[in-house]
């Protein structure tokens, strides 16, 4: 993971919380939905130092057994460098029983198995949902954490061989992997409007009919501090709440996993959202050079590898040109653009607004205080047509409007602000001067939902026991990223890893309307990988009409069911 030169860097994609945003030179907090990546008033994204704290029903329960299952720990996990194995003085041995009471207690992981039936493209699934703790440990055998799971195999599989595996989280860092488990992929949804509008309560389960476990088995895995994983003491939390220890972390669950349950030979596939995009492509290196195991595909889900793409400010132009095209998509939906932009298809009006922000909005920001008078008034105008925004609003901002003074700006007039993760949502702004998002609409939208619905699916169809409570955005405030002076950037190491592994595919879905990972940013990132000429093929980019969570768009998830069903049969030899 190559650093780039870029003081203060401390950004957070998550995919959950976005209630609090910050002002002039403030730094991007946030979130994969997930979330508070921080709308700066005057930068996207320019944060402090590094490990600067930031500010991310009616149903019938489908079980017809549960029993609990006991699994030996096997196999160091993560040590932990800052402590020594063990606390307790050789001569207390009142101390000693204690600890290998507990010990022996936390050997035995909390496991339950539920056997379900669905439906899916007319023919019959019978599957099993284990849900449990999986104990990580260190070099000494001391258990470090437990790690929350949800997993969905498909019965009666003779050559599990041939059958795939998919290990899915979101992002953050601290959002546990409830959005793609009940909003994507999994054999159960949140039932919602059909362009992912929530409903009213009480929240309803469904049968997923675009759930992926036809085609592959899935791992819903919620990383250390989200959930209901946690460090087994809290003191040691420090060594997973950092880019390097996460990814170790969630490496070694997957190890794990792949071991305990004999899936070594299965083809293996990550997907990740958000923030998770950045820890699948870290985890390509991980698997590879720490487990010896090769992935066939990763799936990225509104994807950033690289900060400086999305992370801007006065020594950073590039996010400026990388999220036009995404203010362009979001003035079209809400009809903010002149009659002859606003009349032609979406794909239409975004070519004309990719080739303006790569040639002549991209020349002016480099030629910056050297730019003619007359220049910048012709890109003055082009701008205001692209994004809905007046001329002298856009000469005021000196051609940079950010992300946070776009959103309440565009729809000003009607005292309304648009969605961060999803700029379709509005939201009433109640301080009709504010130069600031006040609040993320699209957010507020769902977050109660998903949280009531998987908190009561857990125990009524799961059959999964837990009086902690199930943090589906985590406050992980002294997150540690591990690039001193410079800008986060795994994109390298994806790089090299399909370099490596020349069988490595990749899936890139993006959203049109998604302010907190622009579809230009992805397509820029992925332009520059510099891996051989026949390796491009490797590489498959989506686009979706919704944003961030493009999946909770009904029309978007049926297309995300047919892209993912395509690329997962292409990356394996049935």
């Amino acid at each position: 993971m190559r650093a780039k030169t870029r003081p203060n860097q401390n950004l957070i994609l998550s995919c959950v919380d976005n209630s609090r945003f910050s002002n002039h030179n403030a730094f991007i907090q946030a979130s994969c939905l997930l979330l508070a990546l921080s709308w700066s008033g005057t930068v996207f994204g320019q944060a402090p130092t590094t490990n600067t704290p930031p500010p991310n029903g009616p149903d019938t329960p489908g079980s017809r057994r549960t029993r609990n299952r006991v699994r030996p720990e096997a196999n160091p996990a993560t040590p932990n460098p800052d402590k020594p194995a063990s606390e307790t003085k050789s001569g207390d041995a009142s101390s000693t029983d204690k600890d290998k009471a507990k010990d022996d207690a936390q050997d035995k992981p909390r496991q339950t198995e539920t056997k379900h039936t669905l439906t899916l493209n007319g023919q019959r699934l019978n599957y099993t949902a284990m849900t449990g703790m999986m104990p990580l440990k260190d070099t000494e055998g001391k258990t470090t954490a437990e790690i929350f799971f949800v997993a969905y195999t498909k019965d009666n599989v003779t050559d599990l061989a041939k059958r795939p595996i998919t290990f899915s989280f979101n992002g953050g860092p601290g959002s546990a992997s409830v959005w793609m488990h009940m909003g994507m992929l999994g054999p159960r949804r949140i039932k919602l409007k059909e362009d992912g509008g929530a409903l009213p309560p009480p929240y309803e389960l469904v049968d997923n009919e675009y759930s992926l476990l036809d085609e592959t088995d899935l791992v819903f895995i919620d990383p250390v501090g989200t959930g209901y994983s946690r460090a087994t003491k809290p003191e040691d939390a420090s060594q997973f709440y950092g880019l390097s220890g996460d990814v170790r972390s969630v490496g070694d669950f997957i190890r794990l996993y792949v071991t305990k349950n004999v899936r070594w030979l299965s083809p293996k596939f990550l997907i990740g959202e958000s923030y998770g995009t950045m820890r699948a492509a870290a985890l390509s290196g991980e698997l590879a050079n720490r487990q010896h195991m090769n992935l066939n595909g990763i799936m990225l889900v509104s994807t950033v590898l690289n900060f400086q793409t999305i992370a801007g400010g006065e020594a950073n132009d590039l996010p400026q040109v990388l999220y036009l095209p995404s203010f362009t998509a979001t003035a079209w939906h809400h009809k903010k653009l002149p009659p002859d932009l606003q009349q032609l298809p979406l794909t239409e009006v975004l070519k004309q607004a990719e080739d303006f922000a790569a040639g002549d909005y991209n020349h002016a920001l480099l030629l910056g205080d050297a730019l003619p008078p007359a220049e910048r008034q012709t890109v003055l105008r082009q701008m205001s047509r692209f994004t809905g925004l007046s001329e002298s609003y856009l000469n005021r901002a000196d051609l940079r409007p950010t992300l946070s003074r776009f959103a309440v700006e565009l729809l000003r007039d009607q005292n309304l602000q648009v969605g961060r993760y999803d700029s379709r949502y509005t939201g009433y702004v109640q301080d009709r001067l504010t130069e600031t998002t006040e609040s993320d609409p699209s957010y507020d939208a769902v977050a109660s939902v998903f949280a009531s619905t998987f908190n009561n699916y857990a125990r009524t169809e799961l059959k999964f026991e837990e009086d902690q409570p199930y943090e589906i955005l985590a406050s992980l405030r002294s997150w540690n990223w591990g690039e001193d002076n410079g800008f986060v950037n795994v994109a390298d190491t994806l790089a090299q890893s399909m370099t490596r592994n020349p069988f490595l595919k990749v899936h890139i879905s993006c959203g049109y309307s998604d302010l907190a990972t622009p579809y230009f940013a992805a397509r820029y990132t992925f332009s520059h990988l510099r891996i051989a000429p026949e390796l491009r093929k490797n590489l498959i980019l989506d686009y979706y009409a919704a944003g961030h969570m493009m999946y909770l768009n009904l029309p978007d998830l049926k297309k995300s069911k047919t892209d993912l069903t395509n690329f997962i049969r292409s990356s394996y030899q049935h």
